[in-house]
Parts: C-alpha cells; structure tokens; sequence
C-alpha cells in the first residue's frame, strides 16, 4: 500500500497550520482509500510525547513528519535548519504527477539529479513552470507576488498565503522569467518571512 506523508511546523510548542494539513490528510485519504471517517490531528499531536525530549526547547525549529495511508503509521520530529538554496536548474517533465504527497519521490529524486551544479531544480510541465524538488514557488513582479496555478503540490504554505490574498495565482513560462525581479521559495517548514529568495538571474536553462 503506497504511503503518505505530512509535514508540519512544530517552533516553540506550536503545530503551525495544522487546520490546512489535516485538511489535506483526511481528503488523501478519502480519494485514495475510500476513508470517510476523519482524523483529528490536533488531538493526535497534542497528546503525542515527541522525542527527544530536546523537542521542547525555546527556538527550536522542528519538523513534525507523518507517514500514514488509511491511519497514521509513524510520527517523527526532525531538527529543521533552514536550506541554503541559492541557485536552480530548469528541467523538464510532461508527464509527472505529485498531487498528493506520497513518501515515494523517485520521480522527483531523478529530475533532482539533473540538477547539475545548481541547488536545486525548477520543474516545467507542458510549457508553465511549476514547483522545485521540495518548495513551491513565488515570483515578485514589483508590486505583487505571484505563483503558478498549475503547481505539481498544492502546499498548505501556499493555501495559507492564497486564502489571505497575499499571493495570486498566474501561469508562468520559462520565457515569462525576465518579468520578474525575484524569487522566493515557501514550503510547509519554510514560510514566507524567512524569505528564502532566489535572484532571476541564478536560475539556469
């Protein structure tokens, strides 16, 4: 049975958005396995003990990981430091699909290898740019910041952000790079005031 997996925000005692992750636990698991009972993940984790104990200290950033497909199978935190990406690689792929996020990534981990020297990668599908190896994308034309409506992964970062017209959503092509002036990466650890930019510039065909 193919495995799922949601990550979450866990800083200072605090499950960050965690509305919108259970939101999008219990619709994977009513598409993909016929669930319709729902899971409340706030009870879950409120009664969950995280190990190690070091979890609890002030400042600390830390990566909740579940893996679950018709229930919850594993629950983990992971020390999160923020990624350094300064550069992207362009690369290309018509017929990848990652609407829901399985722990299986071999499609994406063989784009990720084309990455070359670069940090990361900026994958296009059928002509518009839509998600990197692990972050969903923003682009600042000046006056507003935009994401790509196609993305490969509808992260609950970007739901956020959508849902409290901060961003708006556009299709972007490659050709489309020179009428923007920055680029910045959110995902569930990343938010959008780390401010995880990226020069137009440093990203490469």
């Amino acid at each position: 049975m193919c495995q799922l997996l949601e990550t979450i925000r866990y800083e200072n005692g605090q499950f960050h958005n965690l509305e919108r992750h259970t939101a999008r636990l219990n619709q994977s698991r009513k598409m993909l396995f016929g669930k319709e009972d729902e899971i409340d993940l706030e009870k879950i984790l409120l009664k969950k003990n995280p190990e190690p104990p070091e979890v609890s200290k002030q400042n600390d950033v830390y990566k909740c990981r579940i893996i679950y497909a018709k229930e919850i199978e594993k629950i983990e935190f992971i020390p999160y430091p923020l990624p350094v990406i300064r550069t992207l690689k362009i690369v290309t792929d018509n017929e990848i699909d990652y609407a829901y996020k399985f722990t299986d990534r071999s499609r994406l981990q063989q784009l990720y290898n084309q990455r070359g020297e670069c940090d990361d990668i900026l994958i296009v599908k059928n002509g518009l740019l839509t998600d990197t190896y692990f972050a969903n994308i923003l682009f600042y034309n000046g006056k507003n910041w935009v994401t790509p409506a196609h993305p490969l992964l509808k992260g609950t970062q970007r739901q956020y952000l959508l849902e409290t017209n901060q961003i708006v959503l556009v299709d972007i092509r490659p050709t489309d790079l020179d009428n923007f002036q920055n680029v910045r990466l959110i995902n569930a650890m990343i938010r959008f005031e780390d401010e995880l930019d990226i020069k137009i510039e440093d990203i490469h065909f």
